[in-house]
This record gives structure tokens, sequence and C-alpha cells, in this order.
């Protein structure tokens, strides 16, 4: 399976050139179903997804990937309880409400300020008094980190 998704990631990252589309995580189910998550510094919209996923499936046909034909692709951003997985993520959610789940140690939930080469910063509220303060998180130290949707 892991030939397939290296295939799939090199026939995709020329399709996103010039565009300020990534890839985050490519699936494979064992029934030949592809799943390929993207994101965008400028959203992901119905037209790019569904764009990438004509192109694509027709250069799996082309390279006949899967000789029978039967495969299926889906082409979508991750979902809103997705983990963040990659830098570039965490800058496009600067300003927003994470939980940062530590590798060891307790959940931190706070305000993303600044996203650093080897670290975020989180404003986290403290105490009764909820005095905010900055706390400095390694990415090395991140076991998952999930945006908060809040109403």
């Amino acid at each position: 399976m892991s030939e397939i998704i290296d295939k799939i990631r090199q026939l995709t990252e020329p399709l996103l050139e010039g565009s300020d589309m990534f890839i985050i995580n490519i699936k494979i189910k064992p029934i030949n179903n592809i799943k390929l998550y993207l994101d965008s510094d400028s959203g992901l919209s119905i037209s790019k997804s569904a764009e990438i996923n004509r192109k694509l499936y027709h250069i799996i046909e082309e390279q006949q990937m899967f000789p029978d034909g039967d495969f299926s692709l889906e082409v979508s951003s991750p979902g809103v309880d997705e983990p963040l997985l990659q830098e570039r993520q965490y800058k496009k959610n600067i300003g927003r409400t994470l939980l940062v789940t530590p590798v060891e140690g307790a959940d931190q939930l706070g305000v993303l300020k600044e996203v650093r080469e080897d670290k975020i910063l989180l404003e986290v509220k403290v105490g009764k008094k909820k005095e905010i303060q900055m706390v400095e998180i390694p990415f090395a130290t991140i076991k998952k980190t999930v945006v908060q949707v809040i109403f």
C-alpha cells in the first residue's frame, strides 16, 4: 500500500504546483478506495477538489495503476475534527482556539498566537482568575492538535 500512496503523492504534487493547495494525507482502503485529503491556505473549495479529482482520476487510469480499472477516488479537505498534521496547517489556524494533547502531561486549550520552526505559542487562561499566559509547546512534544469549533 505504501508504494501506491507514494505514487499517488508523486502524481498529485504536479497538479498542485502554482496553487496554494497542499497534501495533508492519503489513505487507501483494501477495496482500492483512494482518499486524498488536501488543504489550501485560502480555503479548499468544492470546485478545486473536483478539478484535482478529475485530473488525478484520468492520470491514474492512463497509467493503469489498477489494471482492472477497479478503484475509486475521493478528494476532499480533512474534517473539522481531524488533527493538524503539518506546520502549514498550524499557520493557517493562527488566532483560532486549539486543544493540544501532549505526548506527556495535561491537554492545553488556548488560542494559537504564533508558529515557529520548532514550536507553537499558545495563549492559555490559567487559574480561577483566568490569567492569560503564553505557553511554548515544541512540535516534538505534541501528540495531537485539534482546532476547536466555538459558537
